[in-house]
């Protein structure tokens, strides 16, 4: 398998047939074969044109998944000649139809036990009946990842006379109707319907009747309401999962309580209302899997305590709510000895951390106790716990010191997850033994031990936000093991240390994280040789010197993070042509301008090169950042017109540009941007969520191995140590009269525009009233003009408008008093006139700074009465769909009319004189007259006084 052959034949001796005739399993997945190997296989002159192979007859198992078969098939006469098949795996072909068998009374295909054809069936024209009915006499039918047509007869109507006892029908689409069908299917054991699009409630006929019914699962569906009574008609039922739906009522009033032979149970993930003492499954002494997370955990009046006859060895009950502020874990533990899983993991549990239940189960696996109320001390079990994999009893209330003798009390630990607790003191050495530790957000202090540093099996270590200071040992980044390493957050103080990776073969690091520290000196060179380097995180240290160009030759970084240093010198050319999607690299002392920085990148997604000292333009080829979604220059010394280019960034929905020098007129193009939420914006993962941990098989929690790999039996125990996003995206973003960091979901939905600050004129666009996501616009502190917008009233999602310190004009919209969600409104420093809107809505809540000096804006909350404004009477205002016009006069408007008036009479006087010379006789004459006058007036007073009268 997993080649590219074409034929069976012997490519010698002019292909003759090939001669494998004590064959018994043949696996052909993979390859190029098409519908030609099943004439060579089964020698029918009919399928093929090449020389036909025979001699298979004692072929037992044939597997031609993914491949290329096509059309039709006959599979009766492909067993007929292959009359020892017991096992067929046909999927991830494109096989439309299996040619139904004609004679009815030999209807048999021969031997055939198993028919695997997952992936088979894709264009919604297969028949799910037809093929029930043409597979009828097999045992095991798979029949996953396909799509059927079928609008399936009720029960009565359906006539198969079926010997199916193993149908797998999971990730199939199908219609709910085959709930009341399938009880024509008499011999089913296993039923498996998990995620085929079944909605709605559960009939009350038809899959109930299936008596011999053992294994049921109906997850990840969106089915809802009760469960019906007629499920207890399914008495040899051992394994049932419904998890993952929408199921509601209280699970003692089911039938679940009458299933007694139920070894198997998973309910998680819906809406039942879970009585906390569990004394509904009191019967239950087969049980051994029992799985109830997210639901509605309710407490029950006290009674007797009760012994359960079961010995579970897996139990999850995590993340259910509660009325309860506390509430206390279920008093059944105490009475288990065979527990192998547990997970009681954010439930608000309180008192101490029940190490009790390692000690009465010394077989344990994984202890999962993350997200309650734990406190007191780390108090271990008195004795090992020589099984015990993964421990995980983070975001608790656990103080004091790590135990030293923790290694000991669990020999064969795994993953440690400690993170978010109270605790103190130093690491503890022997955890280098561990494969993953998690000690983050704790007050541990001291060093990293040498012992830890120098593990050869860590590889993943988390110490972020501690108190862990002096100078990073330079052993932990020569580790071969280490691929995700985390420090950021401590008291770490020196230069990064110099080592040389050359000699260390299959170098693993991945993830660097020393951001938040007191580091110094400039990066070392190795960090560029890192050929598997997918996230670098530095900031708000102190490091200083030029980003090396060396940073061109790592492909698969991710994450960069520079920000909050001392960095200098131009931004390496080639920055962005790789794979970076988060490049951080504000508030440094970067120069230069963009010129030569930017090239074609579809995977940037965040561009941070806020306060540094850019300069010249914004180049037009910002344009080819096709990916981009948050775009932050601000506080740079960019100049020029903002390029029209940033329009064809679809994707975008944080900008922020303010603070430079730009001028010319705001894009109306800009109206194009879609603003929609962006998990692009906060996904920064650069690892699987899959942990290795638990290494153990069916049989050791209590399953079969068809429930444990064909079902979800393997997957319902997937422990997941580590914390989303280790380096989580943050952006800062200034918005309702402060600055911001957004993070996690809330960036995802972020959505703003921020041109303040600059040299913008001309009017505002109106186009930009389209922006229905925006969240936040500042056009302020600008030369902006014309009148705002009425259509702004279209921005629904608006939590912050600022157009303060602008030269607008006009009257403020009164429809923006539709604007439900603003917050924060300032139109303060401009030229608005008339009254502002009546207070209602989010306008009553805006005081009197959002519109001082308006000099002829006048009504509450400023305190200045329209009546009492002197000015001029005016036209009716004539309003627009694009603006309203002012019903007070400008001031520029008033300087510019009074200059040219009086330009205009001197020139009709000179105009008069010139033409009438009387008039210009008489008009001199005064003007000597008045010369003579002002000339005896001075000679007259002036010459009393004692000074002119000596100068005289």
């Amino acid at each position: 398998m997993d080649n590219e052959i074409e034929s069976l034949l012997s490519p010698h001796d002019g292909e003759r047939s090939l001669n494998l005739t004590n064959l018994e399993m043949l696996y052909l997945g993979n390859n190029f074969y098409n519908n030609s190997v099943l004439a060579q296989l089964s020698g029918l002159s009919n399928l093929s044109l090449l020389t036909q192979l025979s001699g298979f007859s004692n072929l037992k198992s044939l597997r031609i998944g993914n491949n290329q078969l096509k059309g039709s098939i006959n599979i009766k006469e492909l067993l007929d000649s292959l009359s020892n098949l017991e096992e067929l795996d046909i999927s991830g072909n494109e096989v439309k139809e299996f040619v139904p068998i004609k004679n009815k009374e030999n209807g048999s295909l021969g031997k055939l036990k198993i028919a695997t054809l997952d992936s088979v069936f894709t264009g919604e024209t297969t028949s799910l009946i037809q093929l029930l009915k043409t597979f009828s006499s097999v045992k095991t039918l798979y029949l996953g990842y396909n799509k059927f047509n079928d609008t399936f007869p009720t029960q009565d109507q359906l006539h198969v006379s079926s010997k199916i006892e193993e149908l797998v029908l999971e990730s199939s689409s199908l219609n709910n109707n085959i709930l009341q069908s399938i009880g024509a299917l008499a011999s089913l054991k296993i039923l498996s319907l998990n995620s085929c699009g079944l909605s709605g409630t559960l009939p009350t006929q038809g899959w109930c009747d299936l008596q011999k019914l053992e294994v049921l699962d109906l997850s990840e569906n969106a089915l809802k309401g009760t469960l019906p009574s007629c499920l207890a008609n399914l008495s040899s039922l051992h394994y049932l999962d419904i998890s993952d739906n929408q199921f509601a009522g209280k699970v003692a009033s089911t039938a679940l309580p009458n299933l007694t032979l139920l070894r198997f149970i998973s309910f998680s993930r819906n809406l039942f209302e879970v009585p906390s003492n569990f004394i509904s499954f009191a019967n239950h002494s087969h049980l051994k899997v029992l799985l109830g997370s997210q639901n509605k955990l309710v407490k029950e009046p006290t009674i007797q305590t009760w012994v359960p006859k079961f010995q579970l060895k897996v139990f999850r009950l995590s993340n259910c709510t509660t009325k309860e502020l506390h509430i206390e874990i279920p008093k059944f533990l105490y009475y288990q000895n065979d527990l192998r899983f547990i997970d009681l993991s954010y439930n608000n549990f309180g008192g101490k951390i029940p190490f009790w239940l390692l000690e009465n189960n010394t077989r344990m696996d994984a202890f999962l106790m993350k997200g309650n109320s734990f406190m007191g001390y780390l108090n271990l079990p008195s004795h090992p716990s020589p099984n015990t994999s993964v421990v995980d009893i983070s975001d608790n209330k656990i103080r004091g010191p790590i135990p030293a003798n923790i290694c000991s009390i669990f020999p064969q630990l795994f993953g440690l997850n400690l993170s978010g607790n109270f605790l103190q003191g130093n690491i503890p050495p022997c955890l280098g033994s561990l494969d993953t530790s998690d000690l983050s957000h704790n007050q541990l202090s001291g060093g990293i031990p040498e012992m830890l540093a120098q593990s050869d099996s860590l590889t993943f270590l988390r110490l972020s936000n501690n108190h862990i200071s002096g100078k990073i040992t330079p052993t932990i980044f020569r580790s071969s093991s280490l691929a995700y390493l985390y420090l950021d957050g401590n008291n770490f103080d020196g230069n990064i240390p110099s080592i040389d990776i050359s000699t260390i073969p299959l170098y693993r690091l991945e993830d660097v994280d020393l951001s938040n520290n007191n580091l110094s000196g400039e990066l070392p060179r190795w960090i560029w040789n890192v050929p598997n380097l997918k996230a670098l995180a530095v900031s708000n240290n102190q490091l200083k010197g030029l980003i090396p160009m060396e940073l061109c030759y790592l492909d698969s970084l991710t994450i960069l993070d520079l920000s909050k240093n001392n960095f200098s010198g131009p931004i390496p050319s080639c920055f962005v042509a790789h794979s970076i999607t988060h490049l951080h690299l504000s508030k440094n002392r970067l120069s230069g301008t963009l010129t030569n920085a930017l090239f074609n990148s579809s995977s940037l997604v965040t561009l941070d090169l806020s306060e540094n000292q850019l300069t010249g333009e914004i180049p037009y080829r910002i344009g080819t950042l096709s990916a981009l979604s948050v775009l932050l220059l601000k506080a740079n010394y960019f100049i020029g017109e903002i390029p029209i280019e940033i329009c064809k960034l679809y994707s975008l929905s944080i900008i922020d540009l303010s603070q430079n020098k730009l001028s010319g007129s705001i894009p109306s193009c800009l109206s194009h941007l879609t603003l929609e939420p962006n998990y692009e914006k906060s996904f920064t993962k650069t690892y699987e969520d899959s942990f290795g941990g638990i290494l153990k098989g069916a049989n050791y929690f209590g399953m079969t191995e068809f429930e444990w790999s064909t079902l979800r039996g393997a997957r319902s125990l997937d422990v997941n140590l580590f914390i989303e996003n280790q380096m989580e995206e943050k952006v800062d973003y200034t918005t309702k009269r402060a600055s911001y960091t957004y993070k996690g979901n809330i960036l995802q939905y972020m959505s703003g525009v921020d041109l303040s600050c600059n040299r913008l004129t001309g009017e505002i666009p109106s186009e930009i009233g389209n922006l229905s996501e925006i969240r936040s616009l500042n056009l302020s502190h600008n030369n902006l003009t014309g009148h705002i917008p009425s259509i702004f009233s279209k921005l629904k999602q608006i939590e912050s408008l600022d157009l303060s310190h602008n030269n607008l004009i006009g009257r403020i919209p009164t429809q923006l008093t539709e604007l439900y969600t603003l917050a924060v409104f300032n139109v303060s420093y401009n030229n608005l006139s008339g009254s502002i809107p009546s207070p209602k809505a989010q306008f009553g809540t805006f005081d009197e700074s959002s519109y001082v000096e308006n000099p002829f804006l006048c009504g509450p909350p400023l305190h200045k009465n329209c009546s009492d404004l002197d000015s001029p009477p005016t036209a009716a205002p004539n309003t627009s769909n694009n603006e309203e016009e002012s019903g007070l006069m400008d001031k520029y408007v008033f300087w510019v009319t009074f200059f040219v008036s009086y330009v205009i009479v001197l020139l009709v006087i000179v105009l008069i004189l010139y033409i009438n010379p009387y008039w210009r006789q008489a008009w001199f004459s005064f003007v000597e007259h008045c010369i003579k006058t002002c000339q005896y007036f001075v000679e007259d007073n002036l010459l009393r006084f004692p000074i002119f009268k000596r100068s005289s």
